[in-house]
């Protein structure tokens, strides 16, 4: 359930879909004329531009329906705010029922609804599932480009976000031998490990890290007053300026900090606050 209830970015570009719209209906005319899965071969030509074209038509129409009207008509029903994993897979499911129910209204009302056979109604389920499969595919594409792309620029400036600071910040352990006191400046990482946090921080060039039994509530709460530390991922707070590269895919970013060997994520509810402290 943690899973499914992930932040997931809905595709809101409209003028983008309607491009992807038009060559997907395209892509179904021309399956449909070359591989023949319907047995086109036993129809005269007159019925083989009627069922060709009407399915692409009927295709076209879903996917409007679907990714333009909706979202037009119902804006807050689609905000990419809370639009989560599972909201995708019933969005994708609902897709696949819609262009699955227009495509068997209009080969019925062609042929007559009594000739459709298990197997052509297998079919048509297929030319269902195709399009929404390409649109799930173009997606994570998009997004990886977008991430790749915001990367980019996230590391041209990072050597301009830098904000010095020797202030002393302390983390207080629920055994008050353990607390730690350290130059915020030195700080690059706290993680979350069960009921501890693991502070990793950054002494005569070397990283250090230690466990501090503190929640990582109180520990973003002990950083709050430094704007370059903030909170990326529900396991991580990060210092910015020990960020040294920005890595993305079609999941969001990946950090890199000196010597630390794992990646740190930034997830997607906190890329936008990650992408204006760097800015």
């Amino acid at each position: 359930m943690k899973f499914y209830n992930k932040p997931y970015p809905f595709n809101e570009n409209l003028r983008y879909n309607a491009k992807i719209i038009f060559f997907i209906s395209i892509g179904i005319l021309g399956v449909l004329l070359i591989f023949q899965p319907l047995e086109l071969v036993e129809l005269n030509r007159k019925d083989v531009f009627y069922l060709t074209t009407g399915l692409a038509a009927s295709t076209f129409l879903s996917l409007i329906l679907n990714l333009i009207v909706l979202p037009s008509l119902f804006p807050k029903l689609f905000n990419p705010k809370w639009w989560k994993v599972k909201s995708e897979i019933f969005w994708n499911i609902w897709i696949v029922f819609t262009i699955m129910a227009s495509n068997f209204l209009f080969y019925s009302k062609l042929f007559g609804f009594f000739e459709i056979g298990i197997d052509t109604i297998g079919k048509l389920l297929l030319l269902s599932v195709l399009p929404v499969s390409v649109l799930i595919t173009i997606n994570q594409d998009r997004l990886l480009r977008t991430y790749l792309k915001s990367a980019e620029a996230l590391n041209r400036k990072l050597s301009e976000s830098l904000v010095p600071d020797d202030k002393l910040v302390t983390f207080s352990s629920d055994y008050k031998s353990d607390n730690l006191s350290l130059k915020v400046s030195s700080l690059q990482l706290i993680r979350s490990a069960n009921n501890y946090i693991e502070i990793f921080y950054r002494e005569n060039s070397v990283t250090k890290s230690k466990l501090v039994r503190c929640s990582m509530i109180n520990a973003n709460r002990t950083v709050s007053d430094f704007d370059f530390v903030l909170r990326c991922h529900r396991t991580y707070i990060v210092n910015v300026n020990h960020v040294v590269r920005v890595e993305g895919n079609s999941q969001g970013f990946r950090l890199a900090l000196e010597g630390i060997e794992f990646p740190v994520l930034v997830s997607q509810k906190y890329i936008n606050a990650f992408k204006r402290k760097i800015s």
